[in-house]
């Protein structure tokens, strides 16, 4: 059988509705059901339109990577195209860098899985939790990449379900006037006080968090290679998934602000808590803890799938023996060394965690968030050099082509530039963007020495 040895090529075992879903899942997390109760406390209506932007320029984004993944289906990930566009330089940077960033979202929510679980088992120690779920993940990872991508679907359909819940009450209870502990059900709830509860200025700095809750919608950039159909499927993927992220997140804030009016809605408990607890449902609080449990366990799925792909890329015909190794696939066509070694590492931190301050872990997973304006920025400039390279002939042969270029790649560049201009007038965030800054500063260092050491044999 031709499976049974090692290749260096992925399987193509990822169907449509597994990608539609990985992607999907990756950017409905928490910060959706515990954190928007903040989100809308501090902006207010105006939120909805700040959403609205972002998710304009994040499928702008998607449309841009799409025509960068269907240029050369053979390649492993996108920072090929970073390092073929960009420089080797600049796809050392990205793609070590990205492989970072999605350990410190594993770390983070397998922290977070354990205080979840406290609400069930109060006496139970976090890192058991972390720890459990974390090796449960990497034997379905180390499996195939179906498995994966079948964990992943329910994982995400589970959080599909819950904002669709929420719409649904929400219309419901919007037509019969339904009453709650502030008032009624209405859609003037919305005109209830300002648009934008704090000027200017809210609706600025509200970007910042609006943002980083679609972080993980690139993932498809991960998924192309072993997609069963990427010609069909990584189209329609990205075309349908922007949206629904939009829909989902304005649909579910929309339903929110019309139930209750907005400043009624507490900053520091999940208005989703909220709202099925003014419907008469008892058990609203272990739904969401639910919920968000199973957000927290997908994002470290994703995480895991994501860093072992990214570390099998990175090392892919590299020559000391720790690159040989971790460059090679399984028989079932699983990166299963590098998934390993992704997964040791942040089975190590988990543990670390217990005896880290809780704010210096805050502020390295704040730096790796921050780090995506960086990974976002270098795909849509990787288009533009490739958009440049691109004869006309070959330009007008496209079926898939980014909208708008080159002016759509300066709308998401610039739209990026402006976040980060937000991350300077708040302080924590403003430590995170100095972090990001000094770590990729760090990596561009390490391989200017690398390169002469070298050039020096």
């Amino acid at each position: 059988m031709k499976n049974e040895e090692p290749t260096d090529q992925f399987s193509r075992g990822l169907k449509n509705r597994h990608v539609q879903m990985i992607a999907l899942g990756g950017t409905i997390g928490t910060g959706l059901f515990l954190g928007a109760g903040e989100s809308i406390h501090l902006t207010g209506p105006s939120i909805l339109l700040a959403y609205l932007i972002a998710g304009i320029a994040c499928f702008l984004l998607m449309r841009a990577l799409g025509e960068l993944l269907l240029s050369d289906l053979s390649a492993h990930s996108y920072i090929a195209f970073i390092r073929r566009y960009l420089g080797e330089r600049w796809s050392f940077i990205a793609g070590w860098t990205y492989w970072v960033c999605w350990l410190s979202i594993a770390m983070a929510d397998l922290t977070a899985a354990g205080l979840y679980m406290k609400f069930w088992l109060p006496e139970l120690p976090q890192w058991v939790t972390g720890l459990t779920i974390l090796l449960i993940l990497v034997v379905i990872n180390a499996v195939t990449v179906q498995a994966f991508g079948e964990t992943e679907f329910w994982f995400a359909f589970i959080k599909v379900a819950a904002i669709i819940a929420l719409i649904v009450i929400g219309i419901v209870m919007v037509i019969f006037q339904f009453k709650t502990p502030v008032g009624h059900a209405s859609v003037m709830n919305l005109a209830d006080g300002k648009v934008f509860a704090h000027g200017a200025k809210g609706f600025f700095l509200s970007f910042q968090m609006v943002l980083f809750g679609f972080i993980g919608i690139e993932m498809v950039g991960m998924t192309a290679s072993e997609t069963n159909d990427p010609k069909n499927i990584i189209p329609k993927a990205i075309n349908e998934i922007p949206m629904r992220v939009i829909l989902f997140y304005l649909g579910s804030l929309l339903a929110l602000m019309c139930i209750y009016p907005w400043h009624y809605i507490s900053p520091d408990q999940s208005p989703f808590v909220e709202v099925f607890s003014a419907i008469g449902i008892k058990s609203a609080a272990a739904i969401i803890n639910f919920v968000v449990l199973t957000a927290a366990a997908s994002a470290c799925n994703s995480s895991l799938f994501t860093t072992g792909r990214m570390l099998f890329s990175l090392t892919y015909e590299g020559k000391s023996k720790l690159s040989k190794k971790l460059g090679t696939l399984s028989r079932s066509q699983v990166p299963v060394n590098a998934l390993l070694f992704s997964a040791v590492i942040i089975a190590i931190v988990v543990l670390l965690n217990l005896f880290i301050p809780g704010k210096v872990f805050t502020l390295i997973s704040s730096i790796a968030t921050t780090c995506f304006l960086f990974i976002w920025g270098s795909i849509v400039l990787a288009h533009l050099k490739y958009r440049k390279q691109l004869s006309k002939e070959d330009a007008q042969k496209m079926t898939f082509k980014m909208p708008f270029a080159p002016f759509s790649d300066y709308f998401v560049l610039a739209f990026l530039a402006m976040v980060g201009i937000v991350l300077l007038f708040r302080f924590e965030t403003l430590i995170a963007l100095i972090g990001s800054i000094l770590w990729l500063i760090g990596l561009w260092l390490v391989k200017v020495l690398m390169d002469r050491e070298k050039s020096s044999l």
